[in-house]
């Protein structure tokens, strides 16, 4: 997991130290700084490259070479090597903790039943995003339904239903092809009539440049009056999920998200972008197959993840 981001912060930690060793006494007294100024932007432009090359977005790698210059700027070339993974480490944990989100406490002040809509492209892993989290919300002693409202799939609605018979929780269906609003109405209602906690709406996974399918998931949003709207992404999909990010956020307007497929990636740059990028929490992220393997995202873990067990 992230091995490639890994990589090349080690390899920004051996370059930095190198650029100090390099200067000569007349480098550091021309420029009157301790790393002069061409050093370090030779090393901050190499460390963009590097970034990008691990999906990390273009504006968070610009915001953690800011964060490193002003720790780099004037320091000494024997203080570069102790501060510079330091200096790079306090830049990627402010991203990544101004990226947490805590759903169960944003729930907790909603009136019941909540809504929540769910969004994202197919493939994303939405469906299963969606009974882990129903999973979870169980064991926590909240009640559940379920509202297949991707009517266009059958074996999408298949999937769900199979989900629902393992958790337990009730699914709202209508036959294929039915109106998606109206599944989602009825979910609602039978919710209220049976004094159920939450309503979770899975929607049709559509391209974020489909502009009729588009209109069909805002015209749920009008019927649902959703309390929260999630969108779902792949972490494998790299920049493209931070692209359809954005377009869903445009399009309906986005609390939150959940990134799948963490485990799977050895790249890193998407779980660290994509909630920075679009202002939102990323809420949950799936390292697992199973429905306990969907844990809540936290700066501290994935910190363990890019730096080791003592870098915490």
């Amino acid at each position: 997991m992230f091995r490639f981001l890994k990589k090349k912060i080690k390899k920004a930690k051996e370059t930095i130290a190198e650029k100090a060793i390099e200067e000569t006494p007349e480098e550091v007294k021309k420029s009157g700084l301790g790393i002069s100024e061409k050093k370090l932007e030779e090393f901050l432009w190499q460390l963009e490259i590097d970034l990008l090359e691990s999906d990390v977005a273009m504006e968070v790698a610009e915001e953690i070479k800011r964060d490193i210059k002003k720790k780099l700027v004037g320091v000494s070339r024997k203080e570069a090597r102790k501060i510079v993974e330091k200096a790079i480490r306090d830049a990627i944990y402010r991203i990544l903790k101004e990226s947490e989100g805590d759903f169960f406490e944003e729930i907790k002040s909603k009136e019941k039943p909540i809504v929540i809509m769910f969004v994202g492209v197919n493939g994303s892993g939405k469906t299963t995003a969606i009974a882990k989290l129903a999973w979870k919300l169980k064991n926590m002693g909240y009640s559940c339904i379920i509202a297949a409202c991707d009517t266009f799939r059958a074996g999408a609605i298949e999937q769900l239903g199979k989900h629902a018979e393992n958790l337990g929780i009730k699914l709202i269906k209508h036959d294929f092809g039915s109106d998606p609003a109206a599944v989602a109405y009825d979910a609602i209602e039978h919710a209220k009539a049976r004094h159920k906690d939450v309503v979770l709406i899975d929607t049709a996974g559509r391209m974020q440049t489909n502009i009729n399918l588009m209109e069909e998931m805002k015209k749920i949003k009008r019927v649902a009056k959703p309390d929260m709207i999630i969108f779902v992404g792949d972490a494998l999909t790299g920049n493209d999920a931070i692209e359809q990010a954005k377009k869903f956020h445009e399009a309906v307007g986005i609390d939150g998200v959940i990134l799948t497929k963490v485990d799977a990636d050895a790249k890193g740059g998407t779980a660290l972008s994509i909630a920075y990028t679009i202002k939102k929490p990323l809420y949950f992220i799936g390292i697992g197959q199973e429905y306990d393997k969907q844990i809540p995202f936290k700066a501290d873990w994935m910190m363990k993840k890019i730096f080791g067990e003592e870098n915490n």
